[in-house]
């Protein structure tokens, strides 16, 4: 039997970004793909996100936390994800443990400490932005990521063009609009997502500069599509801002989901986001899922 069949999993959202919780702490399993499509599938864990709860491999760390998106790829980094998770080992009377209030949580894209700020409230240290070329990365060298060559559309009458690239955990490409609202999102976002300059795809940002300390947001995720809200989004279109000298280091974003407070502390350089959790329900995984998963 599949070492994932009866596992009991979380759903949660964060903002709307669906999210589902499955702790392998104990267990050697490592997720595949066709595992993450798998559960993917499931109604009732169907998810944006797939948060995969590890045992820690670094001393002084809580868990390894392993994502997935919707078709199976992993990301390095989930800032709604780990809002959730961070309730669930907290919360959770399976998983948690109520005395805590701070965790350090570990995932590919390095450490992501998040603290408890009220009963569903949580700040994640999403850690230092990556912006030079390579580490985003792109195909090519450009020696100012805040702007570089990239468009859609007719040459001379270009949809999007002149994005900021920012890594947080995963590549980011921000355009920044009057109405992120006025866009076919369904339809350029694959496009963006899949160009050729992104060698390892990307996340694709429309970002309206409302006033110094707000944007409102639209987020095309890799590997998941349009979502309700993006973490790691977020955190990326006040960083782009910051660098075009469009807003101030600390704004609210508002998402279709909702409102996400991110401040890119100027004293390390680390961008802080807070926001809520929601737990839906439990359930457990169906062994038939993984009958033809490899």
């Amino acid at each position: 039997m599949n070492a994932l069949a009866n596992r009991r999993f979380l759903k949660m959202n964060g903002l709307g970004n669906q999210i589902t919780v499955l702790d392998l702490r104990g267990s050697k399993h490592v997720v595949s793909e066709s595992e993450a499509r798998a559960i993917a599938s499931e109604p009732r864990a169907r998810f944006d996100q797939l948060m995969v709860l590890h045992d820690a491999v670094t001393p002084g760390t809580d868990a390894f936390v392993r994502i997935y998106n919707t078709d199976g790829s992993e990301a390095g980094a989930c800032g709604n994800g780990t809002r959730c998770v961070a309730w669930a080992m907290i919360a959770d009377p399976q998983m948690g443990d109520t005395a805590k209030n701070h965790l350090a949580l570990q995932t590919k894209a390095g450490l992501l400490p998040a603290v408890r700020e009220g009963e569903t409230l949580f700040t994640v240290d999403m850690g230092a932005p990556r912006l030079a070329w390579d580490q985003i990365p792109l195909a090519e060298p450009f020696e100012d990521t805040s702007r570089f060559e990239l468009q859609i559309g007719p040459i001379d009458n270009p949809i999007l063009h002149t994005p900021c690239a920012v890594n947080m955990g995963n590549p980011h490409a921000v355009f920044f609009v009057e109405d992120p609202y006025a866009y076919n999102l369904e339809q350029i976002g694959p496009l963006l997502e899949n160009h050729p300059i992104f060698p390892d795809r990307a996340n694709i940002e429309l970002a309206a500069v409302k006033a110094p300390d707000h944007i409102v947001l639209r987020v095309w995720e890799r590997g998941a599509g349009i979502t309700q809200a993006c973490g790691s989004g977020a955190c990326a279109a006040l960083v782009a801002g910051v660098r075009r000298e469009l807003t101030a280091r600390k704004a609210t974003v508002s998402l279709p989901g909702g409102d996400l407070a991110i401040e890119w502390r100027e004293r390390d350089g680390h961008v802080l986001m807070t926001g809520p959790v929601e737990f839906e329900w439990e359930g457990t995984l169906d062994p038939a899922l993984f009958d033809q998963a490899a």
